[in-house]
């Protein structure tokens, strides 16, 4: 505000000072020149001996341009260089937060599919980092971010890739978030890799270049609307469940260390329900499918995933059950 109010009186000065001295019998361009002379002090001298009048009138164009010249130009460096420190200083900052995380989410590309992505994502603990190659978008993610090439190792280094659980490339070009893939598994072999894609034709290229797993944001689109319509219910219970929140009841997955003390059991002799009151809806065996409503005899093993629905504090004591800290 400040600013803009220097460059107008400054403005007005500079009309004011070459309507003057075009009263005084010079042209256009000389009034506009003898003023900017006038007021920016170069000392160039008058375009003619000046008169009396001339002289009075230049008196009082220096005391008042001068001033507001002064006060425009410290204005508009305090500006520039206020501007890029406080910049600089929350970059900074960022970054030093950026550091201590760990097992935190890797977000390419704040578009209307990445900033659908943080919002369902904020919904669990899970901290985000969303890097985008626009200032002007970065600008608006409320959480941690980072301007820059997402395909740059250097750029991923600072989002903490070698500390990250989970990297999502959701930029617009298929050959971008190929080349993000690539590169993210070359920097962390063990990181679990989601990439989106726009062609069904490009998913066995993702999955060679190293991702887990590949989404067309259109089929996902085309599906939900068929469920939708043929199965409207089921599809807003497990919306809510998933990523509502306002039910007791929530799905989650539950990972089975090899060390887990109900790792080679079965579902009735681990009594994982009788303990928790957590209900198993499908177990997902390494190397193999889902199990879906599994039967009391089946056996859990070390590295399986169990699938369960239950309020937080069921969940929390299966959670704890299966890492043996019950």
């Amino acid at each position: 505000m400040r600013l803009r109010y220097g460059i107008i009186s400054l403005v007005a000065v500079v009309i004011a000072g070459t309507a003057g001295f075009m009263m005084f019998g010079y042209g256009p361009l000389d009034a506009a020149f003898q003023t900017v002379v006038t007021v920016s002090t170069v000392g160039f001298g008058e375009v003619r001996p000046f008169g009396a009048g001339e002289k009075a009138f230049a008196i009082i164009l220096i005391l008042v341009g001068v001033g507001i010249a002064a006060y425009t130009f410290s204005t508009l460096v305090e500006t520039l260089v206020g501007g890029y420190l406080s910049d600089e200083l929350r970059r900074r900052r960022m970054q030093r937060q950026i550091d201590n995380l760990q097992g935190h989410l890797i977000l390419c590309g704040w578009g209307r599919v990445g900033s659908s992505i943080a919002r369902y994502v904020a919904a669990s603990d899970m901290q985000v980092v969303v890097v985008d190659s626009s200032a002007e978008r970065t600008a608006t993610v409320k959480g941690l971010s980072i301007c820059g090439d997402a395909t740059d190792e250097e750029v991923l280094g600072f989002a903490g890739i070698a500390r990250a659980r989970v990297l999502i490339t959701a930029l617009s070009g298929d050959a971008d978030n190929l080349y993000v893939t690539l590169t993210a598994r070359s920097m962390h072999p063990d990181l679990f890799i989601v990439a989106r894609t726009s062609s069904e034709s490009a998913v066995p290229k993702f999955l060679q270049a190293g991702a887990n797993r590949v989404v067309n944001p259109q089929d996902l689109g085309g599906a939900r609307m068929a469920a939708l319509a043929l199965q409207p219910h089921v599809v807003e219970f497990l919306d809510i469940v998933m990523h509502d929140g306002s039910l007791e009841f929530r799905l989650e997955q539950i990972p089975v260390p090899l060390s887990s003390p109900i790792a080679d059991m079965t579902l009735r002799g681990s009594r994982l329900h009788a303990l928790t009151g957590a209900l198993v809806l499908a177990i997902h065996h390494v190397g193999e499918g889902f199990l879906t409503n599994p039967p009391p005899e089946t056996l859990i093993h070390g590295g399986d995933v169990l699938v369960v629905i239950g309020n937080a504090g069921q969940i929390e004591a299966l959670r704890a059950l299966a890492a043996g800290s019950a």
